[in-house]
């Protein structure tokens, strides 16, 4: 065997074990997507019943996350700045290489996380006997937790 056979023999290896330039596109469309899907649940999540219970006066209780204060709010935004990275995306708007995109899904993803894990463990005063956590506040933390995903997906394919 001689030289030339080898390096074109250690090239194909090398191909081999790379994961094929389709598989990577395919990834990264996936991750895109469940970015902007993630980030628009989780805006729509603040609409959504996070408490519900029996009212001391009778009726069924629910507390939409909008109406649980700043944190709600904010877990909208935060839902709101990730559905218009995808958008910007869209609409070939680049970024400085400086502040990959990866890293600002993940940041979203973190503060929305920490944002409904306060929630979660901290029910407001007014509710406190009469509600429990409704099905919102647990899409609001998957919501995130798939933004941050996608966002760690991201930054592996950066690299």
């Amino acid at each position: 065997m001689d030289h030339s056979e080898l390096e074109q023999r250690s090239a194909a290896d090398r191909q081999r074990a790379r994961p094929s330039d389709a598989r990577r596109r395919q990834l990264w469309r996936t991750a895109d997507r469940a970015s902007w899907v993630a980030g628009l649940t989780l805006a729509l999540s603040s609409f959504m019943g996070w408490y519900s219970g029996d009212s001391p006066e009778g009726p069924t209780l629910s507390v939409l996350g909008w109406n649980t204060g700043t944190a709600g709010k904010l877990v909208f935004v935060v839902g709101l700045a990730v559905v218009l990275l995808a958008a910007r995306r869209l609409a070939d708007i680049e970024l400085p290489r400086s502040v990959p995109e990866s890293l600002i899904l993940v940041a979203l993803g973190t503060a929305a996380v920490i944002l409904v894990l306060i929630r979660v463990f901290s029910i407001p005063d007014e509710l406190v006997g009469t509600a429990n956590r409704a099905v919102g506040l647990w899409i609001a933390l998957g919501s995130a937790a798939v933004i941050i995903v996608a966002g760690l997906v991201r930054a592996g394919e950066e690299l």
